[in-house]
């Protein structure tokens, strides 16, 4: 007799709102390679970061579990609860790119993937980036078939999230995969990359009355961008899947001149 490996299992939550389409996609997807449990918020939660709740109201859904809430509370009430032994944790797909260092403590997309990994339990966050242009991607409705190159690359790093060690140095991966327009509707490359340090964000008003406003994405429009060679966001742009190995909590070594101002205190 063989060994049947058990059923993969795994959480699936977005910050898009249990509604949307990407999830959609990816539940029927995710299907194929295990079973999905479906947990996400009942709203649009976009840019929540890790905002949590004290209670969280519950309903069951068509697809699962609607949330009343962030998706932290979705993970925290998967992982805490509804879903207890899940293998992997994928959150998306976002509708919009989540690239760059700074988007990493604001996008409620990666922040899920985030809360996983104090569960220990390894995450995949996935990201459609939509060119810009004409287009604002707040407006903007993502018809299914240009999320087929994103389901395809979670489904491929899905297949080989649990072996291999993939996850023995990276707490979770994010995934940022361009439309299937911008490959042909062909199997496109993967590229592990790093975060962006390219940092647009400014402030424009008087008065009291300022726009926040991240220039970056008026520059990928006009099909420019600073990023070298490497980073997530150069990767997408150039029509390639971008997978960023990422850590959480970030840490970092103590160090002589911060010892020093420690000891000097007091004294």
């Amino acid at each position: 007799m063989g060994h049947h490996r058990p059923i993969m299992q795994i959480l699936l939550t977005n910050d898009d709102g249990i509604e949307s389409t990407g999830i959609a996609v990816l539940a029927d997807a995710l299907a194929d390679h295990g079973e999905v449990t479906v947990v996400a918020p009942a709203e649009d939660q976009s840019a929540v970061g890790r905002t949590l709740s004290d209670r969280v109201v519950v309903e069951e859904h068509d697809l699962g579990y609607a949330v009343e809430g962030t998706p932290a509370d979705c993970v925290v009430a998967g992982l805490g609860s509804l879903c207890p032994d899940a293998d992997l944790v994928v959150s998306g797909c976002n509708q919009g790119a989540n690239l760059g260092e700074y988007t990493l403590g604001r996008s409620g997309t990666i922040s899920a993937a985030v809360e996983a990994t104090f569960f220990d339990v390894p995450a995949i966050a996935v990201s459609l980036y939509i060119p810009g242009g004409d287009i604002d991607f707040r407006e903007y409705a993502a018809r299914e078939d240009e999320y087929d190159e994103a389901v395809r690359a979670t489904g491929h790093l899905v297949t080989n999230a649990l072996g291999d060690g993939i996850f023995e140095r990276a707490d979770y991966l994010n995934v940022n995969a361009p439309t299937s327009a911008a490959t042909d509707g062909e199997r496109g490359e993967m590229e592990i990359t790093y975060p962006s340090e390219v940092y647009q964000l400014t402030a424009v008003g008087d008065d009291g009355d300022f726009t926040l406003r991240d220039r970056i994405w008026q520059r990928m429009a006009d099909g420019t961008i600073p990023d070298p060679a490497g980073t997530d966001r150069r990767a997408v742009f150039e029509g390639r899947v971008s997978v960023s190995p990422l850590t959480a909590p970030h840490t970092t070594e103590a160090h002589d001149a911060l010892s020093a101002v420690a000891e000097s205190y007091g004294r």
